[in-house]
């Protein structure tokens, strides 16, 4: 702090002739000043250009005071904060607060990772079902394709020859029947229809073949 005594009438009726006692008097209220301002902010407003503002709101208190119903006859030039120390429980609690505040950014950036993470997973999972229904899609398609031609190709040839068309279809029911080794089937091979093709010796009208045997 720096100051000078402006008017010495006034600083002799309400301080003394001892100029030493005007400093120790404007210290007590210099440094009570200082306590309520720092009080009332963080340990990072300390530490950034808010000091300014913190030195300026000082100087503004002491003047205040010093300037009040009694006037001291002093003009305070100017105030300097060059440190500050916290008492213990002061302490203690400055640091808890600073360690709770990290605590609150880390766990806002957990949060907020947890959530980008996943946005990109529901993301992802929309791709993949896109991906895997225009998959399914073009696949359907192209076997619909497949299954039209081989519809075109076994009408064709069947119309061909019908005999041989009954013949295939025959083939395919037998082949169909017995898959399983396990498969039981109990028909009369004389009058049943299904091993028509059995009794005719492959020939479904019946004709040479069927005779031969």
């Amino acid at each position: 702090m720096r100051w000078r005594i402006s008017d010495p009438a006034p600083y002799i009726r309400n301080v003394g002739l001892n100029e030493g006692a005007g400093a120790n008097q404007l210290n007590r209220v210099v440094r009570n000043a200082f306590q309520e301002e720092i009080n009332k902010r963080t340990v990072k407003e300390l530490l950034s250009l808010k000091r300014e503002a913190l030195m300026a709101a000082v100087k503004a208190e002491v003047l205040e005071k010093v300037r009040g119903e009694k006037p001291w006859g002093v003009d305070v030039v100017d105030v300097r904060i060059t440190r500050v120390d916290y008492v213990e429980a002061i302490t203690e609690s400055v640091y808890r607060r600073m360690e709770a505040e990290r605590k609150r950014v880390a766990n806002e950036l957990r949060s907020t990772g947890a959530a980008e993470g996943e946005k990109i997973r529901a993301d992802a999972d929309r791709q993949r079902e896109v991906t895997i229904a225009n998959a399914y899609r073009d696949a359907q398609k192209i076997k619909g394709e497949g299954d039209a031609e081989a519809s075109r190709i076994y009408a064709e040839a069947f119309g061909r020859d019908a005999q041989f068309a009954q013949f295939y279809r025959s083939l395919d029911a037998y082949k169909a029947s017995f898959a399983n080794k396990s498969d039981v089937m109990v028909l009369d091979p004389a009058g049943s229809e299904f091993f028509k093709t059995f009794r005719n010796g492959g020939n479904v009208g019946g004709g040479a073949a069927a005779n031969k045997r």
